[in-house]
This record gives structure tokens, C-alpha cells and sequence, in this order.
């Protein structure tokens, strides 16, 4: 041995008892409202034990996690990310079609069966292992550890084409600041004889039109690209911009953010639904929403799409959940949470169908108001030319065809139903019926810009309700964009250690360039692909994952006494049967007929063709259903991937979640885990140096930096970084020496 030795040998061990010391003394330190970092060691058994530290001194500081302001601020950004434009315009049209009220029923069964329990799980995990997605599942099973990255690619697929819906909004809101609103009726054309309406227009209807050809000015097809469509493509700058600049800080901007985002939506909503109801109709359209058709909840199809609608509208399985989880003090109440927001979510549904519905009940009744005029108009033109004035009853005076009301105009159509049976189809006479109307079910774009935007050009001061409209749009999809982002950021941060300003704008530039497919002509039917591809099947196969994870691989038992630990008191029961037993055989059931409608169903899109001014539903070509089908396996081929690395030890298993520690005066130093590392875990859980097994050389002995006391870093050999320590270069240092 060199001569130093004794030395080294005694200021090594002075440090590990000092170790030690600093290590006991901060036992209770677990306690703390808000931990900055997170101490996981190794024990014999391989598992993993966890103690939170708050970190101290000044020099040379481990990363510090941050956290929210206030309770108040982290449950208005789980509410933004959860309620987003589904809520709006995808709720209300499954109410529609599901038979009204009575879809509410199977709705909230599956809430509680499935939706809450997995958004208590992914609350828990996030909390109280404080990581993104990938450190957070890398840790529970490093096999598993793929279901991490899954989640970020998902995200970044839906942040793509989301992003193209916020910008169409903010076109729309760049458009509201007129009167009339420009979609309020069908351009003309003049040339030097006449002048007349647009074809298409003429064909469809003006807020069709506008939809169609002034915004996205689309093209036949999917194959048919069209170039850039330059005003969408500012539109998509504008909106990756505000994206990027609300989250180039963390939490810390867009936490702020979250305040206005959150809280606006609820604002618009409550206006929208007192000025609705103050409007004739309106009533109709709540009725039909509320008028339960109970035959329909036996059908399995009915349930299925409510247990999508539940799955979908808590944003399970993003990773959004988690990341703003982690940045939670640790002993934060997260089955309150859990209860809290999925109700909130569910109110807001319910809150979002009445005002749809509403305003589509006057606008209903605007529509049969228009039918009755018009056939009124036919019917006077056919007296004495195929229906005879008799039958015309005398209480009604067809000379004021305004004035007819729906009741008499149904009235007089039963009676030439009655008398002119075989020749009724030829006199070209509709029967006009709200109820006709109200069934015309309309979601997403097309309730949207077209069903909503036409209603709101009947409302007096038209231009303010279009404003508030499309500017809570755009709340709506940004509250849920930063939480999709963070799902992103995250994890990538946790487990790469970049700065969090340069991945944003890297991620922002990056979404935007490849967003550019999105905003050509032909860019509304790649929307429509990802979000039927991208998404769906693998979101369910993530979130299947993630409870076999926990109840299985983790251990419920060993979670149960983990939430024991974090909350101060053991959850219900109730959770204990739901993720061992229910709620993964519901997924599995689930992703079975999801998978099983996939194939069935051809993958197709709806056109739109100009010529003929209506849509059409046409089948991808087969570089399309390449797209398709590549989308679905990119998104979940993470999974496999790690588990094959993991499984042949390609990568080594201990090198993933776990981490050594040493500490002094309060920092927190991290090594990676390597086999065999059982130092540190002894001498936390109290071994004396003899007793502890023999490290590997080498790679977990640590000695103070000489000199003045500054921190440098230098490079582990196993790659980490070891802030303001070294290792010790002693590979033949006898076990005794520790």
C-alpha cells in the first residue's frame, strides 16, 4: 500500500461516520411539506427504499425539484389537462347518440370502476417517487420500463395534431372582431352580367363553406397535398410560440398560466348557458339531452365508448398526470385529489352538453323555422295545382306564410298525408321537426366550426360571443397542451438531465416543422388519421401495463403501505379488489374491442369534395394505412423494446431507478446502482463496516476533494456525474478499508 494510506483510510472513514450521522439526523426530515430530491437505496433484497431529504447548503447543490406555489395552482393544472376539447365537443355528441340522460348512468359507473382508480393510481406513483414517466416506471419494474417512454411518444403524436386544433381556433378568434361575422352568409360572385352565390356554398351552407374553404381551403383528398396553407401555418406558429413560452419555465411560468387558462373556460361556459337559456328554443334542446332512451344502455357498444369517453377525458396514460404529480410536497392528500378532479371533469361534461345543447335547440328552432316558411311557401304555390284548398284547415291563414307556426304547418301536412297518401312525394313537401333537427348528430370540428358558429351568427351581438367562444377554445387546448407537453419534458429531464429551456424550444421547433403536414391543404385528414391511430390503442395498452405494474410486478401490498406511509392513513378497500382484480380485466376487455373494432372497420376518412359540396367517406391508399398502422406500432414499440434489453441483459436491470447516496452536510450526491453495491444500504440500515458485503472495487468509494472546498464535477467511471466528490482510484482497497 502507499504510504497515504492510513490517511486515506482514516479521512474515508471519517467521512462515512459523518455520513451516517448527517443520514440519521435527517430521518425525520421525511416529514417536510415540500422535498426537494428523492433518496432511493439499494437493501439486500434488491428493493428499493426511499426517504426524502431536504436539501441544504450552499455550495454546489444537487438539483433542486420544483413545486407548486400552492394547492390551489397544482389542482387547477390537473383540471386543465383533464378538461379539454373532448369535454366539449365529444361528451355532448355521446350523450346524443348513447340515449341522452340514461348515458350518464354507464358513464358514471365506469368513472368510478375505471377512471378513478387509475388516476388515484398514476396521483401516487408521481408523488411519491417525484420522477416523470420513464424514472417513475423504470422504478416500480425495470422491465417495464419502456411503458415510460411509450407515454412521451404518445404525447408528442397528440401535442402534433392538438396544436393544429388550437391554431384553427385562434383563426377563428382572429376572425370574430367583425360584424357580420364573415361566415354569417355565402359569399358572391360578380362577373360583368350577374351576380350570384358560390356553388359550393349554394350547395352546403355559409358556415360550411367558411370551414371548409376559407380556413383550411382543403382538397379533395388525402393524396391530393395542395401546398401550405399559409394562414393556418401562422396560425400553428402562433400557437407552438405561446406553448413554448408558457412552459420554457416549468411549472413556474406555466403554473402561473394555469390560473387564467383553467378558470376561463368556466366563465364562458356559465355565460353562454344564461344567454342560451334566455333564447327561444332552448329548452327543446335541453329536454331532448335529458329524455333517456334506456333500451340503448343494454347495448355493448354504448358502454364501450363510455369506458373510452372515462379513459380519454382523465388523460390516463399520457404521463401528464404524473409529471404534475411529482412536483407534489409528498405528503399531499392524492386520493382527495383523485375524487376531487374526476368529479370536476365529470360536472364540466355535463355543464359543456347543457350549453350545447341548449344553444343547438335554438338553433333548431331557427332551422324549423326556416323549413315551415319555406314549405308554407310551396304549399300556397300548389292550392288548386295538386292540393286542393279544402283541405287547408280555415283557422289558418296561408297568406302570412311567416306566421305559420310548426304546430299548424304539422297540422296541415297530417291532413294531405292523409288525403293525398300515394301522390304526397311528389308535391316535394318536408316534414319539419326539431326533433329531426336535434338528431342530427354533429361532434368534434364539425360541432365546432360549423353547427356552433352558424348558432352563434342568431345571437344578437354575434361578434362577442364568437370571441368568447374560440378564446376558451383556445383555453381549453392549452390547459390540456401543458400538461402533454409536461409529459414529454419530464421524464426526458428526470432521466437525461438537459436544461429544461433548451429541450423545450427543441421540442416546440421540432412539433412545429413536422406540424407542418398538418396545415396544408390536404392537412385536416392527417388530423383526423392521428387522432384515430396515434392514440387510442396504445394509450390502453400503456394504461394496462401500468396497473399490472403496480399490482403485480410492484406489489399491491407493498403500494397499499406505501400510500399508508405517504397519505398517514390506508385507502379503502375498495382500491385494494379494483387494481388487482376489476379494473385490468375491464382494460383488458376494453382493449380487446378496441383492437377488434380497428380490424373490422377499414381505415377510412371523410372528405370533403368540392364539386358536389358534401362529404364522403373515402379509404386511405396504401401508403395511408402504412401511416396507420406504423403509428400504432412506433407509439407502443418502446415496451417491447426495453423489456427484450432488459430480459437478455443487454442493459443491466439495476442500472435504471435505483440509486447509492452519500451525503454531507445535507447534499445529496447520486450514483447509478450497480450489482452488488450493498454499501451505502448497510450502513443506512445500520451495519458496521465488517458486516457490510464487499463492494465492488472501484465504483462506490468515496473520498473528499482536497483543496479549498469548491465544487467540482468530474466523471464517475460508471458515466453519472458526482457532484463535489470523486472516486476514489483504489481498485486494490482491502474490504476493511470502508
Amino acid at each position: 500500500m502507499p504510504k497515504n494510506s492510513k490517511a486515506v483510510k482514516r479521512e474515508l472513514d471519517d467521512d462515512v461516520t459523518e455520513s451516517v450521522k448527517d443520514l440519521l439526523s435527517n430521518e425525520d426530515a421525511c416529514d417536510d411539506s415540500f422535498k426537494k430530491s428523492s433518496l432511493i437505496v439499494n437493501n439486500h433484497e434488491g428493493e428499493g427504499k426511499e426517504c426524502d431529504v431536504e436539501e441544504g447548503g450552499s455550495d454546489g447543490e444537487e438539483e433542486e425539484r420544483p413545486a407548486w406555489n400552492s394547492k390551489l395552482q397544482y389542482i387547477l393544472a390537473q383540471v386543465g389537462f383533464s378538461v379539454g376539447l373532448g369535454n366539449v365537443w365529444r361528451f355532448p355528441y355521446l350523450c346524443q347518440k348513447n340515449g341522452g340522460g340514461a348515458y350518464l348512468v354507464p358513464y358514471l359507473i365506469l368513472l368510478i370502476l375505471i377512471g378513478i382508480p387509475l388516476f388515484f393510481l398514476e396521483l401516487a406513483v408521481g408523488q411519491r417517487i417525484r420522477r416523470g414517466s420513464i424514472g417513475v416506471w423504470n422504478y416500480i419494474s425495470p422491465r417495464l420500463g419502456g411503458i415510460g417512454f411509450a407515454s412521451c411518444v404518445v404525447c408528442f403524436f397528440v401535442a402534433l395534431y392538438y396544436n393544429v386544433i388550437i391554431s384553427w381556433s385562434l383563426f377563428y378568434f382572429s376572425q370574430s372582431f367583425q360584424q357580420p361575422l364573415p361566415w354569417h352568409e355565402c359569399p358572391l360572385v360578380k362577373n360583368k352580367t350577374n351576380t350570384y352565390v358560390v356553388p359550393e356554398c349554394e350547395k352546403s351552407s355559409a358556415t360550411t363553406y367558411y370551414w371548409y374553404r376559407e380556413a383550411l381551403n382543403i382538397s379533395n383528398s388525402i393524396s391530393e397535398g395542395g401546398g401550405l396553407n399559409w394562414k393556418m401555418t401562422v396560425c400553428l406558429l402562433i400557437a407552438w410560440s405561446i406553448v413554448c413560452l408558457a412552459m420554457i419555465k416549468g411549472i413556474q411560468s406555466s403554473g402561473k398560466v394555469m390560473y387564467f387558462s383553467s378558470l376561463f373556460p368556466y366563465v364562458v361556459l356559465i355565460c353562454f348557458l344564461v344567454r342560451a337559456l334566455l333564447l327561444k328554443g332552448s329548452v327543446d334542446g335541453i329536454r331532448h339531452m335529458f329524455t333517456p332512451k334506456l333500451e340503448i344502455m343494454l347495448e355493448a357498444k354504448v358502454w364501450r365508448e363510455a369506458a373510452t369517453q372515462v379513459f380519454f377525458a382523465l388523460g390516463l396514460g399520457f404521463g401528464g398526470v404524473i409529471a404534475f404529480s411529482s412536483y407534489n410536497k409528498r405528503d399531499n392528500n392524492c386520493h382527495f385529489d383523485a375524487v376531487l378532479v374526476s368529479f370536476i371533469n365529470f360536472f364540466t361534461s355535463v355543464l359543456a352538453t347543457l350549453v350545447v345543447f341548449a344553444v343547438l335547440g335554438f338553433k333548431a328552432n331557427i332551422m324549423n323555422s326556416k323549413c315551415v316558411a319555406l314549405n308554407t311557401h310551396k304549399i300556397v304555390t300548389l292550392l288548386g295545382n295538386g292540393i286542393d284548398q279544402s283541405l287547408i284547415p280555415h283557422h289558418i291563414n296561408l297568406t302570412q306564410a311567416s306566421e305559420i307556426s310548426a304546430e299548424d304547418y304539422d297540422q296541415i301536412i297530417e291532413v294531405i298525408k292523409k288525403v293525398q297518401e300515394g301522390d304526397f312525394a311528389q308535391l316535394g313537401l318536408e316534414t319539419c321537426s326539431i326533433e329531426a333537427e336535434l338528431n342530427k348528430a354533429v361532434q368534434g370540428t364539425g360541432l365546432a366550426f360549423i353547427a356552433f358558429t352558424e348558432a352563434m351568427t342568431h345571437f344578437p351581438a354575434s361578434p362577442f360571443w364568437s370571441v368568447m367562444f374560440f378564446l376558451m377554445l383556445v383555453n381549453l387546448g392549452l390547459g390540456s397542451m401543458f400538461g402533454t407537453i409536461e409529459g414529454i419534458l419530464t421524464p426526458l429531464i428526470d432521466t437525461f438531465k438537459v436544461r429544461k429551456e433548451f429541450l423545450t424550444v427543441g421540442v416546440c421547433v421540432l412539433a412545429f416543422s413536422i406540424g407542418l403536414l398538418f396545415v396544408q391543404r390536404s392537412g385536416n385528414y392527417f388530423v383526423a388519421m392521428f387522432d384515430d391511430y396515434s392514440a387510442t390503442l396504445p394509450l390502453l395498452i400503456v394504461v394496462v401495463l401500468e396497473n399490472v405494474a403496480i399490482a403485480w410486478f410492484y406489489g399491491i401490498d407493498k403500494f397499499f403501505e406505501d400510500l399508508k406511509d405517504m397519505l398517514g392513513f390506508t385507502p379503502y378497500r375498495f382500491y385494494y379488489y379494483m387494481w388487482k382484480y376489476i379494473t385490468p380485466i375491464l382494460l383488458l376487455v376494453l382493449l380487446c374491442s378496441s383492437f377488434i373494432q380497428l380490424i373490422m372497420t377499414p381505415p377510412s376518412y371523410s372528405a370533403w369534395i368540392q364539386e358536389d359540396a358534401k362529404e364522403q367517406t373515402l379509404h386511405f391508399p396504401t401508403w395511408g394505412i402504412v401511416v396507420c398502422i406504423s403509428l400504432v406500432v412506433m407509439a407502443i414499440m418502446p415496451v417491447p423494446v426495453v423489456f427484450g434489453l432488459r430480459y437478455f441483459n443487454i442493459i443491466d436491470e439495476n442500472t435504471s431507478g435505483l440509486s447509492t447516496v452519500s451525503y454531507k452536510k445535507g447534499r445529496i450526491i447520486k450514483e447509478s446502482a450497480r450489482p452488488g453495491e450493498d454499501d451505502d444500504a448497510s450502513l443506512i440500515q445500520g451495519k458496521s463496516p465488517s458486516e457490510a458485503p464487499s463492494p465492488m472495487p472501484g465504483n462506490s468509494i468515496y473520498r473528499k476533494q482536497s483543496g479549498s472546498g469548491g465544487t467540482d464535477v468530474d466523471t464517475a467511471p460508471n458515466g453519472r456525474y458526482g457532484i463535489g466528490y470523486l472516486m476514489a482510484d483504489m481498485p486494490d482497497m482491502p474490504e476493511s478499508d470502508l
